[in-house]
């Protein structure tokens, strides 16, 4: 194999640095929507929640903790049928989006679920006694209420998911981590594959100092 230096694997760096941020940005988007979702129902499904269902708690709960317990690694392995089912391909970046969402979305589901149980019961009771349906409880009060946690989850998932995504190029899914691999471990060209992990470190604290700045900006909002 041919020896770049770092300068001239700079290209390739900034092409698998797009292909990362567009299986992260597309799974971080249906991460969010769908954990919101199962995240809220299990907060209203819950034994002390507005709509207790102990069944549905149970089995959805059951649900969300195994699949958090699955390495991502033998996850993306396991769902490489699903993956070709749903983009008609198991490989690249745009089939790794379907493993990434399906491996963060229990995460985020529990991390929704934990930011609403902060929320002040006397809140929901007080919408309650003012006649508020339960849609409008979760639109107006523990939604809201619940913001600055589900932000600092939301920010975790993302630096996670990016983690995450790092390992998808093991399976061809492109990406910084197919960057690293093929042009710094294969080749054995350390300064290429310092340049990979450096680039994956500045995003992550990009990541998350921007995460942190909107929750402080919101708790002095709040304040």
């Amino acid at each position: 194999m041919t020896q770049v230096s770092w300068q001239e694997a700079l290209p390739e760096l900034f092409k698998a640095l797009g292909q990362t941020a567009w299986m992260v940005g597309w799974s971080f988007l249906i991460t969010v929507m769908l954990g919101v979702t199962v995240g809220v129902l299990l907060r209203l499904w819950a034994p002390d929640g507005l709509i207790p269902n102990r069944p549905l708690y149970a089995v959805v709960g059951a649900v969300v903790n195994i699949a958090r317990s699955l390495p991502f690694l033998i996850l993306m392995i396991a769902l490489i049928s699903f993956t070709r089912f749903i983009v008609g391909t198991a490989y690249g970046e745009t089939a790794a989006i379907v493993p990434l969402a399906v491996g963060a979305i229990p995460f985020y589901a529990r991390v929704v679920e934990a930011a609403l149980r902060e929320v002040a019961p006397g809140k929901l009771e007080a919408a309650q006694v003012m006649g508020a349906t339960t849609w409008d409880i979760v639109r107006k009060a523990l939604l809201p209420e619940s913001l600055p946690g589900l932000i600092a989850g939301a920010t975790l998932t993302l630096v996670t998911l990016i983690g995450y995504s790092t390992m998808a190029g093991v399976i061809g899914g492109g990406g910084v981590g197919d960057f690293a691999i093929r042009y710094g471990y294969q080749r054995f060209n350390m300064p290429v594959l310092l340049e990979a992990v450096i680039a994956l470190i500045v995003i992550v604290q990009l990541v998350q100092s921007l995460g942190d700045w909107i929750v402080s900006r919101l708790g002095h909002l709040r304040g």
